[in-house]
């Protein structure tokens, strides 16, 4: 056999079988390259997931604003953690409502630096204590300034999305020292979107080299030059079949067991391997490149607000919860018939025909109470837009009946609750054309000239209809198609009289008066220039004698006889009625009237009528 001299080419065979081995290490090669780029993307070069601003106050003060300007200096959500040694509370809501609440007592605020870093700053109160005297204790626990509040033992740690406009509260309990241990940590936005695909593709790379590989070790076995044959059988000796050492002559039929090829067998240890990392590769979304198109912007509706015009008073949210608790503070107000604590939620003739209601049940012992403030769902609502006190909101909240109220409900102060001072039955096809509640609407003087009628002479012209009817001269200005309540007034009247005519005729006289109430009204403005406006009106019912030797007895009047305290009387009783209505008044130069939304009537007291 004749060696290869040394310009011999290698056979084509010979080539292409090392071709394959060098292709199946450069595959190994490239994915050792890419699953390691994809881990280090991972691991040592992935950027922080966060970027956090620690703040230390002095821990001094009883409270700790944290300015919007903080929490919004960087882009993305805000997670708040505050450690404390007790009670750790935390509220946000807008900085103007903050800074008037925190007005009278010492707090240190929270802002930025030149350099972007949080600093802090003593703030004193505006009208501070008198020598001697401590500075006010506020409670900051549910107040309804408050768009949420979180409470924690010795930590809390919360996510945020504000605005720049709103700032977040800390404090213990408003009166030991606030916690001074607090951090605010954004979002950096880093992400690796090349771990994904890289691990995947290296992945994919190391299982062609596997390929290449075993196509390589397959070629060149068979490749190889013949084998040497076997021993020649005895011709006597039997095919296929297996004796068992143990026993002679006993035939096994049981068949060889199959082995995979080593090559499968690698192969399937690699798809495993590559199922890791592809694993791997997918656990978090900014593995991956954002392939989902961006949305094309489309046009919405612009809501232009009023230069000068304030912010909301309250959100739909913040509005739904001040509900709440004024319905559960009623509630138990009224289980116990307690007037001092309906006071806390109800003021003006929402809290006066409450009061007179808790006399009655607590005379009579089938004397019913009154309707419950509603919980349902709020289905309209429109805040005042102001930025000072007094506020007001109103809200439409629909029972499981599908009966709707209509409420006011007016804050004093910052430190003061919201208490509902209007609230009636709203008619079934009323409807209002109201503000968004992100924009608000400013409320109307009562004196206002841009109305077809000044809300302050919008009682007195109704209570003229209700005497006169028709003949009032502002029967024109009202829509009489819609007034549900009138005909009821004049039908109650007539039934009383008639009752009454039966049998004191002749010895007394009943007679009928309806005055403007006491109270103020209250509007808002309504997206036509018109407005919503509460009134209140005082239907007088007196029976007096006409005969000097006649008295007025009250019968079976236990309503009268337990508000008066006596059963009949020689000059006779004036009983008051108190009727809570919502118009629609349109603006100056309408050609709409003015209708009644909303009514609401209960006896307001009974008196003996006083000789003349």
């Amino acid at each position: 056999m004749s060696s290869l001299s040394a310009g011999a080419r290698m056979p084509a065979g010979e080539r292409q079988r090392y071709v394959r081995f060098v292709w199946a290490i450069i595959a190994f090669v490239l994915a050792t390259l890419m699953i390691g780029a994809g881990i280090a993307q991972r691991t040592v070069f992935q950027a922080p997931a966060t970027e956090t601003a620690r703040i230390t106050t002095a821990g001094d003060a009883p409270f700790v604003l944290i300015d919007g300007s903080v929490l919004a200096s960087r882009p993305g959500a805000q997670s708040l953690r505050i450690d404390g040694d007790g009670d750790v509370f935390a509220a946000y809501a807008r900085t103007a409502d903050l800074t008037a609440w925190l007005a009278p007592t010492e707090y240190e605020r929270v802002t930025l630096n030149g350099a972007g870093a949080p600093r802090t700053e003593v703030v004193e109160p505006e009208a501070p204590a008198a020598d001697g005297e401590d500075p006010p204790a506020m409670d900051p626990a549910g107040s309804d300034l408050w768009l949420d509040e979180f409470t924690q033992e010795g930590r809390l740690a919360t996510t945020l999305r504000l605005p720049d406009d709103m700032s977040v509260l800390v404090a213990s309990d408003g009166t030991a020292a606030a916690p001074s241990r607090m951090s605010v940590s954004w979002p950096t936005g880093a992400t690796t979107p090349w771990a994904g695909p890289l691990l995947a593709a290296g992945a994919a790379m190391l299982v062609l080299g596997l390929v290449l590989y075993v196509l390589a070790l397959r070629h060149v076995r068979r490749s190889r030059g013949p084998r040497r044959k076997g021993l020649p059988m005895d011709a006597t000796q039997p095919i296929d079949v297996s004796v068992d050492a143990g026993e002679k002559g006993v035939i096994s039929s049981t068949p060889p067991r199959r082995r995979l090829p080593r090559g499968r067998r690698a192969l399937i240890a690699v798809s495993a391997a590559v199922a890791g990392a592809l694993a791997f590769s997918g656990c978090s979304p900014d593995a991956w490149p954002d392939l989902q198109p961006s949305g094309t912007p489309s046009a919405t509706p612009t809501v232009i607000v009023p230069e000068g015009q304030g912010s909301p008073a309250v959100t739909e949210t913040q509005a739904e919860r001040i509900l709440a608790r004024i319905a559960a503070q009623v509630k138990d107000a009224d289980e116990a018939a307690d007037a001092k604590a309906a006071e806390s939620r109800l003021t003006g003739p929402a809290l006066t025909e409450r009061k007179t209601n808790y006399k009655l049940r607590a005379e009579l012992d089938d004397q019913a109470p009154l309707p419950a403030i509603p919980t349902g769902d709020m289905t309209a609502f429109l805040p005042q837009a102001k930025d000072g006190w007094p506020r007001m909101f109103l809200a439409v909240v629909e029972d499981a009946d599908g009966a709707a109220t209509v409420m006011t409900a007016t804050q004093e102060d910052p430190w003061a609750d919201y208490k509902i001072a209007y609230i009636s039955s709203l008619r079934a096809d009323a409807s209002m054309n109201l503000a968004a509640d992100y924009v608000g609407a400013v409320a109307v003087e009562p004196n206002s000239p841009f109305l077809v009628m000044p809300p302050e002479d919008l009682a007195a012209a109704y209570a003229d209809i209700l005497d006169k009817g028709d003949k009032s001269e502002f029967a024109g200005a009202f829509d009489e198609t819609t007034d549900t309540f009138r005909p009821l007034v004049a039908e109650n009247r007539a039934s009383l009289l008639k009752n009454f005519n039966e049998t004191g005729e002749e010895t007394g006289r009943v007679s009928f008066r309806a005055t403007p109430g006491g109270t103020e009204p209250l509007s808002l403005v309504t997206l036509d220039s018109g407005a919503i406006v509460a009134v209140t009106v005082t239907e007088n019912e007196t029976i007096v004698p006409t005969d000097d030797d006649a008295v007025i007895k009250l019968g079976k009047n236990v309503v009268v006889k337990a508000l008066t305290g006596v059963s009949q009387s020689s000059t006779g009783f004036r009983t008051r009625y108190t009727d809570q209505l919502y118009f629609f008044v349109p603006a100056q130069g309408s050609n709409e009237k003015i209708q009644l939304l909303a009514s609401r009537s209960n006896i307001l007291d009974s008196k003996v009528v006083e000789e003349e």
